[in-house]
């Protein structure tokens, strides 16, 4: 493994950087407490080619790896966590699995426009009784000729609200368990199709976070992704990639909070000196810099492993894992060197602290990674997602 980016990834990394310093760091707080999509700099992470990192130009992308992308993610994080999920779900749930399981007609209609960032995709697979046991579909989707008819709820769809296609999993055979399950491209604004509800949430509030539900709603077969039968596949294989997507958001949310507290420890003074002066800080710092670090190395591994084609979706778990966790510490620990300054609003560790909470519940539970990472190490094929 290449420690070094190489010059394409390193463009990436400054295109996002500015990017999230210029424009998304002086609007975060903002958004976050009106609770409010932010459009404009969503169209603007499209046009600058972020919606659609390792999909190649010719299908609207930016012809970009996995590598640049979580570079790219941690960039974009750092700045406005909620843009980093925003980001994130279009990239790995939506373009990715669009790009390797579509047709050229599905390409043209639901990857091209959305890895161009000109339109916005989500990913639609839990159920209120089926979250970490994806299997438990209740979302049925019946086969009528050359049309399927979709009954049923889908709940917790980051870019819901907004997004203007949705891939949705539902079961077409209800005696074959796993491989009962098929994946849909489902088109906004298709009757039977309704947004019920927007969740109320304690961070990344910026993003919507959506209740679907399909009330006869009916796809044409042609619109089906993959084989019937294929969706739990396609599924797992989709949140494997999205979960180096999390990993990279958690540690530009670590960051971002390690970058406040390093700034106040230079600048808060108690009993004559800097705080940061003071050993019990400097040992905060030191292992905020230290787990970061090592949760990049396991993301960009990750990563790596899926530019060359190799399996990757353990080393996923493990970077998602670390990360998520890593973050929760990083940024528990900034509100501590803040003191009482880090409880209130005025200063954004505890809006990180918020954001840092997510990481370690969607595309998988802390506890469900821990499930995957060890039915690998025992020879075992992890089936919860």
């Amino acid at each position: 493994m290449d420690l070094e980016l190489t010059d394409e990834q390193r463009m990436i990394q400054d295109v996002a950087r500015d990017f999230a310093e210029k424009e998304l760091r002086p609007i975060a707080g903002i958004i976050d407490r009106e609770a409010r999509f932010p459009r404009e700099t969503v169209r603007r992470m499209g046009e600058l080619g972020l919606m659609g990192i390792c999909v190649p130009e010719a299908w609207g992308g930016s012809g970009g790896d996995a590598v640049g992308y979580t570079v790219a993610v941690e960039e974009v994080s750092r700045g406005c966590a909620s843009h980093g999920v925003i980001m994130s779900v279009n990239n790995s749930l939506y373009c990715a699995p669009v790009w390797e399981r579509g047709t050229d007609e599905q390409k043209r209609r639901f990857l091209a426009p959305f890895a161009s960032g000109a339109k916005l995709g989500c990913f639609s697979l839990t159920e209120p009784e089926a979250g970490s046991d994806a299997t438990n579909q209740h979302t049925r989707a019946e086969r009528e000729g050359e049309i399927y008819v979709l009954n049923g709820r889908k709940i917790f769809v980051t870019n819901g609200r907004e997004a203007h296609a949705a891939l949705v999993f539902a079961q077409t055979d209800p005696d074959g368990a796993h491989h009962g399950i098929s994946a849909f491209l489902v088109e906004k604004g298709t009757p039977g199709f309704t947004v019920v509800k927007t969740e109320e949430k304690l961070g990344i509030r910026a993003s919507d976070t959506a209740e679907f539900l399909f009330e006869n709603c009916r796809v044409p077969v042609a619109d089906r992704l993959g084989d019937e039968g294929e969706g739990f596949k396609i599924a797992l294989g989709s949140l494997d990639g999205g979960r180096i997507g999390i990993a990279a958001q958690a540690v530009g949310i670590a960051v971002a909070a390690y970058d406040a507290s390093l700034a106040y420890a230079r600048e808060r003074k108690s009993f004559g000196v800097p705080i940061g002066e003071h050993q019990m800080v400097q040992w905060m710092l030191a292992d905020m810099a230290t787990a970061i670090e090592a949760a990049r190395l396991l993301t960009r591994r990750a990563a790596f492993l899926e530019d060359r084609g190799l399996p990757f979706g353990p080393e996923a778990s493990m970077a998602k894992l670390f990360a998520s966790e890593m973050a929760m510490r990083v940024t528990t620990d900034a509100i501590q060197v803040h003191g009482g300054y880090g409880f209130i609003t005025e200063y954004p560790v505890e809006r990180h602290f918020r954001d840092a909470k997510i990481t370690q519940l969607y595309e998988g539970t802390s506890q469900i990674q821990k499930l995957v990472i060890a039915r690998h190490l025992l020879g075992g094929q992890a089936q919860a997602a």
